[in-house]
């Protein structure tokens, strides 16, 4: 990562940010994303996915409306309970209540 933690590679093999990623809770390199691929917003200005507070979340949950992979996308922010955004075609406080009425609060 920049030359931060030198150039070598950890004992595993793996790259050295590779772990800060997981630390961080970011990628699991285990979990399938392919998904996000096929994601129309990877096409789209990523603004209107997250928008100012009060903003308008329209544009982006109308582009969501067309997604092939709204559902995996949802799926992944209820599952690693991202707080920021439009998600499958949800905004955070549309996920929380979501969740509450699918029972997937998280302990």
């Amino acid at each position: 990562m920049w030359g931060v933690f030198g150039d070598s590679q950890e004992p595993d093999g793996r790259e050295p940010e590779d772990g800060l990623l997981e630390l961080w809770g970011l990628f699991n390199p285990d979990e399938d994303v392919s998904w996000q691929h096929k994601a129309l917003c990877a096409q789209t200005d990523p603004e209107a996915f997250f928008p100012e507070k009060g903003g308008s979340t329209r544009d982006a949950k109308r582009v969501c409306a067309q997604c092939e992979v709204r559902d995996q996308c949802l799926k992944w922010a209820i599952d690693h309970d991202e707080r920021f955004g439009i998600w499958g075609g949800m905004s955070e406080r549309e996920r929380r209540r979501y969740k509450k009425e699918h029972g997937k609060e998280q302990a």
